[in-house]
């Protein structure tokens, strides 16, 4: 395939977005406001260095904040530049870092084959921490304390330094837990989302060699969405600009959502006093909207105190008004919006072009509600993920067991799935001997005896052993599918759920299905298909990515953070008022 001339991408741009793909030294920040082609900037800039310049593709490093968006960009990229596209690292932070943290993860006393604990294990792993602490679970809530350990890994705060700042006792509960929760983590070779980056930022500023590896190995840096970075992701982007200087930041304060996710506004206002010599380019055509949504949407942002001055325009047209609608309460709101949608079908609106948003989740039952009595078909955007079903989450562990047999709480989860008589009382006897003769549970389950369990538990626990031994051995020949095949077949998986003869069994047959298919679609697609890259993809994913499975005929029910980036032909947003 024939790479695409200057003359060709530089056709197709605005002024604005010209400059922007022009300029390439030196810092460059770019405010792009709502529908203003900040995709196409960040592609062709990319396709600008690659085929103008001639920068080698893996000295390039976009960042995008979901799979989704990382995807559409390096499609677009190859059908600018052909193959030539996929050595570029086109990724989401977490997925960055991942590669980098495995390079690097020995240095920080990690093995490179580290799990990645996902949210339900990372609150499973705080609820036990909490217990062998003996601290009462319902007063002091799991999932609670979990969010202030990732706001603290978000902030760059190992457990020490949080301990440092405790002012509550809340706070020194908070810290107790953080020290036990990373001393389990470490001890199963396994890590939380927030340690991809925490991690990865440790091994840039402790280890000159590392550092000086990834700035040099980067000569140009992009990233999306800049106003949502947080501390540890601004740290690790400072980290690798600092060489080069060639960062690109591509972002709007307008557009910043994320603050209760540990989001720094200030990180793109302050970005020039970062980076001196910055270049600042405003995008202000908008090619998404009419000048009547534009309009409102300048208005309302204009009371915003902290933000860079731009005004959006278009040359669409002043389109049809925005629509204010006042009603009684929630149950009136629902009406009045399945209503409207009944007669856009009428129109000839299709489903999948009409959305209705709100800001949580909890605002969409009286919706959901009365859509079902109006027998509209839709579907809920941000609900339990694939890859959070039980019994899909069974299968992973399975194979992160395979992968890194270290992994305690993947093991503490299938020991006893499908059923093999190995109870809660088995299991702990199994981990007190592990912490008495530092050793991991899965060594564990090689001394049964030792552990002073009762013959029928040896003979389970047994048999568990012989069977990860005998798969991962077949790990060791067989491609992933093939492996989640075998996982399923020798565990007897789906003889269980056959057996249960019910409807909701034979949906988690189907949804185990589902995944070896796209195990299947991962092995035809990767570069470098393995076991470890599969879970690692897999674990990283995010409610925007399912979008591309949902029905195409359905309205679509979502918040307004998960709806940042998609269009639709007509929108309701719900619950517009104060105190929500």
């Amino acid at each position: 395939m024939p790479v695409a001339s200057p003359e060709t991408y530089l056709a197709h741009l605005n002024p604005a977005q010209r400059e922007a793909v022009l300029h390439t030294e030196g810092p460059l920040l770019v405010i792009a406001g709502a529908g203003s082609g900040k995709t196409r900037v960040l592609t062709h800039r990319v396709a600008h260095l690659t085929s103008a310049l001639g920068v080698k593709p893996n000295e390039i490093l976009a960042i995008t904040f979901t799979n989704k968006a990382a995807g559409e960009m390096r499609e677009r990229l190859l059908s600018m530049l052909g193959p030539t596209a996929r050595a570029i690292w086109i990724l989401t932070f977490h997925s960055a870092c991942g590669r980098i943290l495995r390079a690097e993860a020995e240095r920080l006393g990690y093995r490179s084959n580290f799990t990645i604990y996902d949210s339900a294990d990372q609150v499973r792993l705080v609820k036990q921490c909490l217990e062998d602490l003996d601290k009462d679970p319902k007063r002091f809530v799991p999932r609670g304390i979990h969010v202030q350990i990732s706001n603290a890994k978000n902030l760059l705060l190992t457990p020490a330094l949080y301990a440092e700042r405790v002012a509550s006792f809340y706070d020194q509960t908070v810290a107790e837990v953080y020290a036990l929760y990373q001393k389990r983590l470490h001890a199963s070779n396994a890590v939380d989302f927030d340690d991809m980056l925490m991690l990865t930022v440790e091994a840039l500023e402790r280890f000159p060699e590392a550092r000086a590896r990834w700035q040099k190995a980067f000569r140009y840096v992009l990233v999306d969405e800049y106003q949502d970075t947080n501390h540890a992701q601004y740290r690790f982007l400072q980290i690798l600009g600092e060489h080069h200087q060639n960062v690109c930041a591509v972002g709007d304060p307008d557009q910043s959502i994320y603050a209760f996710r540990g989001a720094d506004i200030r990180n793109i206002l302050e970005f020039e006093r970062d980076f001196p010599e910055t270049r600042t380019i405003a995008l202000e055509q908008n090619y998404r909207s009419t000048n009547a949504i534009l309009d409102s949407a300048n208005a309302v942002i204009a009371n915003n105190s902290e933000r860079k001055e731009k005004r959006l325009w278009s040359k669409l047209g002043d389109g049809d008004p925005v629509r204010v609608v006042e009603v009684e309460d929630e149950n009136a709101e629902a009406r009045y919006v399945a209503s409207r949608i009944a007669s856009l079908v009428e129109e000839g609106y299709s489903g999948s072009e009409i959305a209705i948003f709100y800001r949580m989740n909890a605002q969409s039952r009286a919706i959901e509600q009365t859509l079902r009595l109006s027998q509209i078909d839709y579907q809920v955007i941000g609900g339990p993920r694939f890859y959070e079903r039980a019994e899909v989450k069974d299968a992973i562990a399975y194979l992160q067991v395979l992968d890194n047999p270290a992994d305690a709480i993947s093991l503490l989860r299938i020991a006893n799935r499908p059923r093999r008589a190995i109870g809660d009382t088995t299991l702990s006897r199994l981990v007190s001997y592990a912490e008495a003769h530092g050793i991991s549970l899965h060594e564990a389950l090689g001394h049964p005896e030792e552990a002073g369990l009762a013959k029928p538990a040896v003979k389970a626990v047994t048999g568990l052993k012989n069977l990860l031994d005998s798969l991962r051995s077949a790990a060791e020949e067989l491609g992933v599918p093939e492996l989640i095949q075998e996982v399923l077949d020798r565990t007897g998986t789906i003889e269980a759920y056959e057996a249960e003869r019910t409807i909701e069994a034979r949906g988690r047959i189907e949804n185990l299905e589902a995944f070896v298919d796209g195990a299947r679609e991962y092995q035809q697609q990767a570069e470098q298909p393995t076991l470890g890259s599969y879970l690692q993809e897999i674990s990283l994913f995010s409610a925007q990515d399912e979008l591309s499975d949902v029905e195409v005929s359905n309205v679509t029910l979502m918040t307004i953070h998960n709806a940042k980036g998609l269009e639709f032909r007509a929108v309701f947003i719900v619950g517009v008022e104060e105190e929500i």
